[in-house]
Parts: C-alpha cells; structure tokens; sequence
C-alpha cells in the first residue's frame, strides 16, 4: 500500500486552510494516554506553554492554491525530474497547506494522534489499558496475533471519525507498526521499549504526512506519469522524499528526550512537522 486508498483532487480555494473539525496539535494536559499513568512529575510532561492554534484567525485559502504545486509535479510525473518533484512539493508546503503555522495547524489531528499512540504503546508496556473502550488492554490481548494487537491499537490511537484524515492516520498507524516490526521482528507490540515507541511515532507521522499529500496531490502524478507503472515509482519517490525529511526533523528532536509522555511527543511532533515544512518550502 503506497498511502491512502484513494485521492483526491485537493481542498478547493475560498475554504479554511484548516477545517473546524482539525484538532490543536497539542493536547490539554491531561487528554489522552499517558505513559505512566499517573500525575507528571515537574518537568515531566507538562503541558504546552504556547498559545492554543485554535486561538488564531484561521486563513482562507488562496485561488489556485494547488497550481504551481501541480505544474511542477505534473512535469515530475512526466520527466522524472528531482528538481520539479522538489519544487513540487515546496510549493505544496508552501501555499497549498499555508507554510510555516498554518500547516502545522492544518496537521494537528498528526501531532495529537502521535501523541495518543506514544501514550498508548506506553500504557500497553506498563500494563495498563487504553483507548475510550480499553480496546488496547494487554490482559485481553495477551497471546494474540500481532494484526489483532496492531488492530486494537489503531482503535485506541485513532477511532473511527467518519474524516478523510481519521482514515489516512489510520492506515499510517498500520503501516508504522508494520515497519517497526520489520525492523525488530521480536518485539512484542504490548511491551515496546521506549526506543520502539519512539520509532513507532517517527513512521507514523512520516506515513501520515505523506498520507496528506498522497489525498491532495497523488491524482495529479497519478494523470500526468506515462503508465501505470511509472506513477506508482514517481509516488514511491515523492513518498521517500517526504517521510525521510519529516522522520529526520522528528530524530532531532527526539534524540536525548527524556520524561516522555504523551503532549510532550505530541510538541515534538508539532516542532518536527515545521521544521519539515520550512526544509519543503527551502526548495523554491
């Protein structure tokens, strides 16, 4: 599965850049799995000091805010060229998700989910259950299949919402703990080391990201390539060229963390989706 199971043709001009329904990206403290169960320690995740996105004016987007984004991924699709997949991306980064805060907004349901599912692969590895209905709870799950505990944690991370994005995190959470378990292949999806957490998160917001892109722009790449065969692999490029950016930026920020819970990821990957951005937009 390359991302999600379906594009679109991109959010239209004259709507919010960031739909009603997008949540902060950093939870209140206190909402959602927390690692440990219990009350934070100070310094240990204490909430968020910056002000709530919600409490800015939410911009309106622009006329044509897809086109110089489809111009030069159309050409990538036909050409190949690094330069315009590069370019195509920047400009997506830059006016079809707003640059800078405005996509960081625009992508809070990534940073909040990430930090439900760190919260929630912690609360597994301390024996504890999560999600609205306990649906990830380590004495039900016990002995189960690994695809009956990676179900059960994308319940408790990220239920059904009737959204296009609810379904793109989803399937990324999926593929997050697909990865995770190809690179360890021993590890119990119950009782994950705070390293496997970590890297659980970090392919969940590179596969998420993606996921957004892959909604907005994939039909784009998926018209103009030359075959079938050809899309697929200039998908397969701008993928690797996303998710490794947006993986790279979170490893910064990870690298040394200590007291983690789940509104001090859900920051980081808050801090991380910026920088990404910032990195996207360099490419103009």
């Amino acid at each position: 599965m390359m991302g999600t199971s379906s594009s679109s043709s991109g959010s239209p001009s004259g709507t919010p850049m960031v739909p009603p329904w997008v949540p902060d990206p950093v939870p209140p403290s206190g909402d959602g799995p927390r690692d440990d169960g219990a009350t934070p320690p100070d310094g240990g995740d204490a909430p968020d000091q910056t002000a709530p996105a919600s409490a800015q004016p939410v911009p309106i987007a622009p006329p044509a805010r897809f086109a110089g984004a489809r111009t030069r991924l159309g050409s990538f699709a036909r050409t190949g060229s690094a330069d315009d997949m590069r370019k195509g991306v920047g400009h997506y980064a830059h006016k079809g998700l707003g640059g800078g805060g405005t996509a960081v907004r625009r992508l809070g349901g990534t940073a909040r989910t990430a930090g439900t599912l760190f919260g929630a692969l912690s609360a597994a590895a301390a024996g504890q259950a999560s999600g609205a209905r306990n649906e990830l709870d380590p004495a039900v799950l016990a002995g189960r299949s690994a695809d009956e505990v990676m179900s059960a944690v994308v319940e408790a991370a990220r239920p059904v919402d009737g959204t296009q994005d609810g379904e793109a995190s989803r399937a990324a959470i999926g593929k997050a703990l697909s990865e995770l378990l190809t690179q360890y292949p021993d590890a119990d999806l119950l009782n994950l080391s705070e390293e496997q957490r970590i890297l659980a998160v970090e392919r969940f917001i590179a596969w998420d990201v993606f996921n957004r892109f892959e909604l907005d722009l994939g039909k784009t790449i998926q018209e103009k390539a030359p075959s079938a065969m050809s899309a697929l692999s200039r998908l397969k490029e701008v993928r690797d060229f996303i998710t490794q950016a947006v993986a790279a930026e979170f490893r910064k920020l990870a690298g040394g963390a200590a007291a983690l819970g789940s509104s001090r990821v859900a920051a980081m990957v808050r801090d991380a989706i910026g920088l990404a951005i910032g990195v996207f937009e360099g490419y103009l």
